[in-house]
């Protein structure tokens, strides 16, 4: 049966990397992505948070049209377009729309719909649209939509999102073991393998 899954983009489809050569270069500091502790980069950095705010705003375009993808998102996400509806829902702003959805097209893949809210609040807009399932980076929306929402919610794993989570929110370190994850919650929502499998 066809599910709506709605899908963060950066850290998510987005190599978690991405922003490290930017941050590096504006700041002129030599960090990997173990060094991004927490979420946001002024709480684990000893960076003023104007002058992130404002390098973000300036690269933000930038940053978009050139972040790599996640090992083993494309193969992934193109397999799912076929069988299930991919509302890939993100932070960005709108402003960045044209640009987001050149990166798709260059990248080559397919979506459903994309929304592009401005905020990190992602509760309203997955209630909205009905999604069934959810996959992001940022450990509070996470957990967030998965408790408010009532529904699972794969979060990648990386340095910055491993505080404890509740049972509906999977933790994955790629997109083969959501794939497989994923493929099962399917199947026994269909009634073709027991709750065990999970």
């Amino acid at each position: 049966m066809k599910k709506r899954f709605g899908i963060d983009i950066d850290g998510t489809v987005t190599c978690p990397t991405s922003l490290i050569p930017y941050i590096n270069k504006a700041f002129q500091l030599n960090i990997t992505l173990d060094d991004l502790t927490e979420y946001e980069l002024t709480d684990c950095l000893d960076l003023p948070k104007e002058s992130v705010q404002e390098w973000y705003i300036n690269t933000e375009s930038e940053i978009c049209a050139q972040s790599p993808l996640a090992d083993g998102a494309k193969s992934v996400l193109t397999h799912w377009f076929h069988e299930h509806e991919l509302y890939f829902i993100s932070a960005r702003r709108h402003k960045v729309m044209d640009v987001t959805k050149s990166w798709f097209y260059e990248q080559k893949i397919d979506f459903h719909h994309i929304e592009l809210i401005g905020s990190h609040d992602k509760v309203s807009t997955a209630k909205k649209y009905n999604v069934d399932l959810f996959f992001e980076d940022k450990h509070d929306n996470a957990v967030a939509i998965s408790e408010e929402l009532d529904i699972p919610v794969i979060l990648f794993d990386t340095p910055y999102n491993r505080k404890p989570t509740p049972k509906k929110v999977i933790r994955v370190k790629n997109w083969q073991e959501a794939k497989k994850w994923v493929e099962a919650w399917v199947a026994l929502n269909d009634g073709r393998i027991s709750q065990s499998v999970l």
